[in-house]
């Protein structure tokens, strides 16, 4: 989990501890450092000391009159003969004693295991005794992890002639420092532990405490809802910033109730205005195919005509449908109701078809039902309109093609009723298949866009179900499949 995705309570405890630890390692880091440092400087003074106590017995040895030699350079051996055991037993530490070139004349080194005193000084080494401002060296080795120091300077006759080089072999011994570092260590771990027990305790309680008021405002944050009435916060212990925070959430809330009174002001005026462009739609829809009737009938009738009752019965007829839908709507629109309430009628799915499409006077529109009688319970103006809206639809697709054709199917299939719309015109795009059923959208030059989808709706409302399959410039087939019961 990324730290990003942390509470803030979380962050604030393991920042917490976090800080523990690390001031814990860096104590612990501090401690260590300043104990060799400690250390370092405690094998310097030693070694300074020991360089100094050394010296000051060789001086005394050299001007001692028990000494019977001179004080010059070839005579340092039979000088120190047995002087230099004497004193290397007191400082507990090895004495070699070169002549000025370099080459050792005595040594204090006794025993089986070879010393790592050399035989003869290397240039380097009298170079750097030479130039040094005190004429002392000091070389630093580590062996077997054992620290070894070789101290180099000047043996002077009562004149400050050089007369020999004095070299002191210096073992570092650090177990007791070390023992005392690894007890401290120990102990402070202990004290770490502890520590680290109260900082996880202290650190969950003031996490706790700092995001408690951001935890309730949070909470309160959550359940706000434009649609409902919404509680202001109110905080007697909190922070200027929380205090600030909660100011402006409850700004907000204020500012929340205005803009949902505005809101459902102009929710229920875009609704009326929704419902004013559906009903306009709906009495749209059979106007049109009414006034196409009319002109057809006033240019074909023919009082000798010996089937003139017939078709101005059936003229008639067609009219009082349109009439009973327009009627339906208007009585709906007047009474602020929804639009009408589907009714389960039994009817002859086939000769309702035939009626629907009877007002349309396109010589092009073909009729195929596969059955002469198909009964379903279902809305008699509702099917005629799904028929109306589907060829309207159609119609309007062959604008641009040379040889109009629009077909149309009733079918049963076990207990359903098919019916297809099929047309040869332009076909719908891949980006309009998507959008077909959306309210208001609509490819032509006039029209609100409400017709497919009110199609759908009704379709859907009696658990039927509407798909459609097109082609650019082959045509589109609508299939429409509803329950006869």
């Amino acid at each position: 989990m990324k730290l990003k995705q942390l509470s803030l309570r979380i962050r604030i405890f393991l920042s917490m501890i976090l800080l523990v630890l690390l001031a814990s390692i860096l104590i612990a880091a501090i401690t260590i450092y300043q104990y060799k440092e400690q250390t370092s400087e405690y094998n310097k003074g030693r070694l300074d000391r020991k360089e100094a106590s050394v010296k000051a017995a060789i001086n005394f040895w050299l001007n001692s009159s028990q000494n019977s030699y001179p004080i010059v350079t070839e005579k340092l051996a039979a000088i120190f003969k047995d002087k230099i055991y004497e004193i290397s037993d007191i400082e507990n530490l090895e004495i070699n004693i070169y002549d000025l070139d370099g080459k050792l004349v005595k040594s204090s080194h006794s025993g089986f295991v070879k010393s790592d005193a050399p035989i003869n000084l290397s240039d380097t080494v009298l170079a750097k005794i030479a130039n040094n401002f005190k004429h002392h060296y000091v070389e630093t080795k580590i062996i077997k992890r054992n620290t070894f120091q070789s101290s180099y300077s000047y043996i002077t006759d009562n004149k400050f002639k050089p007369i020999g080089i004095l070299n002191l072999q210096y073992v570092q011994d650090n177990s007791v420092q070390d023992r005392d570092l690894v007890e401290f260590l120990y102990r402070l771990l202990m004290v770490y532990i502890l520590m680290f027990a109260v900082a996880i305790l202290l650190a969950y309680f003031i996490s706790s405490y700092i995001t408690r008021s951001i935890k309730a405002v949070t909470d309160k944050i959550q359940r706000t809802r434009l649609d409902e009435r919404n509680e202001k916060i109110i905080l007697k212990d909190a922070s200027s910033e929380i205090f600030t925070l909660v100011n402006a959430y409850n700004e907000m809330i204020d500012e929340l109730e205005e803009s949902a009174v505005k809101l459902a002001k102009g929710e229920r005026e875009q609704a009326w205005r929704e419902m004013a462009k559906q009903v306009a739609h709906e009495i749209k829809n059979p106007l049109t195919p009414m006034r196409l009737t009319v002109q057809s009938f006033q240019r074909k009738f023919n009082a000798n005509d010996p089937n003139i009752y017939d078709k101005v019965n059936e003229f008639s007829k067609t009219l009082i449908q349109q009439i009973d839908t327009m009627s339906s709507i208007a009585s709906a629109f007047s009474t602020f109701a929804k639009m009408p309430v589907q009714k389960s009628e039994e009817l002859n799915v086939v000769e309702v078809v035939k009626h629907a499409l009877d007002i349309f006077t396109e010589d092009y529109i073909s009729y195929f039902p596969k059955q002469k009688v198909i009964i379903a319970k279902l809305d008699k103006a509702q099917l005629i309109r799904i028929i109306t809206n589907l060829i309207k639809n159609a119609v309007h697709a062959l604008d641009e093609t040379e040889n109009k054709q629009i077909e149309v199917s009733v079918e049963e299939d076990n207990e359903s009723v098919i019916i297809k719309v099929a047309d040869n015109g332009k076909g719908i795009s891949n980006e309009d298949k998507i959008r077909v059923f959306e309210p208001k959208f609509t490819t032509k030059s006039s029209g609100m866009g409400l017709g497919l989808p009110m199609v759908k709706n009704i379709v859907e409302t009696y658990g039927g179900k509407i798909t459609f399959t097109s082609q650019i410039n082959k045509g589109t087939v609508f299939k429409i499949v509803l329950p006869k019961k």
